[in-house]
């Protein structure tokens, strides 16, 4: 029976799995934000800052955010467009009043200094605080001075809910993405050599080439959320946590990565080689039969490799170090899976020698699939290798500093 991959989807199942995260309390985040509206109307109604301070609950429930970080960052966003508005407005609004020319150069202002100072998604509080501003006709100043100090108690009570009830450290979830993502690609050739075992084919090469850069989808999300991560650790007074996991985490995503690249080639490897020989050999010309169970027997011990890779960086407790027996022990599966890989990949080789008189491209079709082999051996002992160092966040300015060249090389890139 051939296998089809990617049948069930592995992103909709993380999705799934993802409402009962383990170290994720659930209905935790919509209380802090309730908790947070609720306080900061609470403290503008008791200043009286406006006839209906509804703008305080609005901005907290905006600023608590999935890190602590983000938090901030959206607190200090909205300050500074809610600020840059009033100033841009409030003179106008004194003088001239609400028209349609004074609407049009309030926008055109609040958009260019928005765009300057890079408020990003913040951009459109500009204008639009800009706007209610000059429609407070004779209350300008007051309704101005109102909407600061709502932005600032909202921002303030934001950060600091999400500071003391349990800001979120991201580790765990980044250590399910990465199993996801190894028991994926473990799966993925698991499936790949039931395939060569039942028979081969053009239709099979294409359609196994597909379901390999598919697979870039799952590398993607494992990465962003590793990012998150790293990122729900500035600020974070729980952040020591991260300090012995990231770097196992980031040295695992890494070597997957890896991975990734050289399942790709291997099953270009494949597609060319099946397409190299005439339409009515495809099934036992690319490959014998020997050499199809052959190459289906190597990657299942490679899957058995991946498959424990999530084991090896993303243990069930964070703080293990990587002298823990328990972790050890998983390093060293790993490692005698990749020795018998080897030992497998020369009998392989063995059996791909062909004449070169008789097929000249053979050599070159049967040499970049072991080379793709080759690759992801030394890439699956790479993300498994022990890191000893301790990680710290960077700091913030640095984070500012690398977006900051990101955006500066895309814009270079553009035609």
């Amino acid at each position: 029976m051939t296998t089809t991959p990617g049948t069930v989807s592995s992103a909709a199942l993380s999705r799934v799995r993802g409402l009962f995260r383990r170290g994720r309390t659930p209905g935790l985040r919509t209380a802090k934000t309730t908790l947070a509206a609720v306080l900061s109307f609470v403290v503008a109604d008791r200043l009286h800052t406006s006839g209906a301070p509804v703008l305080a609950p609005l901005t907290a429930l905006l600023v608590v955010q999935l890190t602590l970080y983000e938090t901030v960052a959206q607190g200090i966003g909205r300050i500074v467009s809610v600020v840059l508005g009033v100033l841009l407005s409030i003179g106008i609004a004194a003088s001239v009043g609400l028209t349609w020319w004074s609407v049009g150069a309030v926008v055109a202002m609040s958009l260019v200094v928005g765009r300057l100072v890079r408020l990003g998604e913040h951009l459109l509080e500009v204008p639009i605080t800009a706007m209610i501003v000059l429609a407070a006709v004779g209350t300008a100043d007051r309704v101005a001075l109102g909407r600061v100090y709502e932005t600032l108690i909202g921002a303030a009570v934001g950060i600091a809910v999400n500071f003391v009830l349990a800001p979120p450290l991201y580790i765990q979830p980044a250590g399910d993405a990465l199993a996801d993502l190894s028991d994926a690609m473990a799966t993925f050739l698991r499936g790949l050599a039931a395939e060569l075992r039942a028979g081969w084919s053009r239709a099979a090469a294409d359609r196994w080439l597909i379901a390999a850069r598919s697979l870039g989808a799952e590398v993607g999300r494992a990465d962003r959320a590793l990012a998150r991560a790293e990122e729900s650790t500035h600020f974070n007074p729980r952040r020591s946590t991260a300090r012995v996991a990231q770097p196992r985490l980031r040295t695992g995503l890494t070597g997957l990565e890896h991975a990734y690249v050289s399942l790709r080639s291997l099953c270009r490897s494949l597609l060319d080689r099946t397409y190299f020989v005439p339409t009515e050999q495809e099934a036992t010309g690319a490959y014998s039969q020997d050499a199809r169970v052959a190459l289906a027997e190597l990657l299942d011990i490679a899957a058995n490799a991946l498959g424990q890779v999530g084991v090896v960086t993303s243990p069930e407790d964070a703080s293990v170090t990587t002298n823990d027996p328990g972790l050890a022990a998983a390093r060293r599966s790993v490692v005698t899976e990749l020795e018998e890989l080897h030992r497998r990949r020369d009998q392989l080789a063995n059996l791909l020698i062909v004449d070169p008189a008789y097929d000249q491209g053979a050599w070159q079709q049967h040499g970049a699939l072991l080379a793709a082999v080759d690759r992801l051996r030394i890439e699956v002992e790479a993300a498994v290798h022990p890191c000893d160092q301790d990680w710290r966040p960077p700091p913030v300015i640095d984070r500012r500093r690398m977006a900051l060249r990101r955006l500066a090389r895309e814009r270079s890139d553009r035609p």
